[in-house]
């Protein structure tokens, strides 16, 4: 095991415009572009295995063989960093790799993390510091993958890196990924079967309730469908993880609902008799919050529809 301050030049990562056949396949969703790749026939790669430390930075251990990095960037605004990661992280296990490291932002190390650990140049990867998922595996006969997830207002960005002898090469050949949660073209549908449904393109970091700038589109399908209902009644239920008091969980979980209805009424001019908000903080939980993938999962916002008739 090794600590990194990292630079290419102390990777002595040298840039090759051609891959080598590797074994190991990962799939992307079709449409997926390639932005940058990189690639060292015979090299060694500092695999993060531990978030960073103050006193020790980031634990890491060398994988020698092959090195190849790429970058790609996927047109999906309504992705989030997890929900990119989350099919990558299912390929290789069912490859047999054993996860190191699984991480958001904050926990990984934030700021100190993503620059002590090789990033490719923006714009080809884009790196929100407060936004970003990282995860390291190691396979059966010793090679390694990281893979670290992004995204900016209108894409999501994602980075695979493969060290070792028998590392692999991704290949956009899976369906197009979509947002967890609510599907806008059929959310109509899931509130008028199931009474509810959950927005899973409103993104919350722990503590905020802000949405940002950029249009939201489930909350688009939701004022498409109450202007061509004008009888329905939507409350928005905000939902947080179990960092702080159930108190201030249940305010900020309030703030985040509010958010919504703001969006509603401001952008396009939903009446207040069609729209409300509420939050329970985190007494309604549909994930752990043990791991930080689930206490991201448990930050949400759900649509209820309240009209009986």
């Amino acid at each position: 095991m090794m600590n990194i301050t990292l630079s290419l030049a102390k990777l002595g990562l040298l840039m090759v415009w051609a891959a080598p056949a590797f074994a190991q396949d990962l799939s992307l969703p079709l449409g997926t572009e390639l932005t940058r790749e990189v690639v060292q026939k015979q090299g060694a790669y500092p695999l993060p295995v531990g978030p960073w430390e103050e006193e020790t930075g980031i634990e890491t251990q060398r994988i020698e063989g092959s090195v190849q990095a790429q970058s790609w960037r996927i047109d999906a605004a309504g992705l989030t960093p997890l929900q990119l990661m989350m099919p990558l992280r299912e390929q290789l296990r069912d490859a047999s790799f054993d996860i190191a490291l699984d991480c958001i932002a904050a926990d990984c190390g934030g700021f100190d993390f993503r620059f002590q650990t090789f990033v490719l140049p923006a714009p080809d990867m884009f790196v929100d510091l407060t936004d970003f998922h990282f995860l390291s595996a190691t396979g059966p006969s010793g090679q390694a993958v990281s893979i670290l997830t992004s995204k900016d207002k209108n894409a999501g960005f994602v980075q695979i890196i493969r060290a070792g002898e028998t590392g692999g090469i991704v290949q956009a050949t899976a369906p197009p990924l979509r947002p967890a949660g609510t599907a806008a073209v059929g959310i109509a549908a899931q509130l008028e079967s199931q009474g509810r449904a959950v927005l899973g393109d409103l993104e919350f970091q722990t503590g905020s309730a802000s949405l940002g700038d950029g249009e939201v589109a489930s909350l688009e399908a939701l004022a498409d469908y109450l202007e061509d209902n004008p009888s329905r009644r939507i409350l928005f239920v905000g939902h947080t993880d179990a960092v702080g008091s159930l108190e201030g969980n249940q305010a900020l979980s309030r703030q985040r609902a509010e958010a919504a209805v703001t969006y509603l009424s401001t952008r396009r001019t939903i009446p207040a008799s069609q729209i409300g908000a509420d939050g329970v903080g985190y007494l309604a939980p549909i994930a752990s919050n043990l791991t930080a993938e689930g206490r991201e999962t448990n930050r949400r916002v759900e649509a209820i529809l309240i009209s009986t008739q």
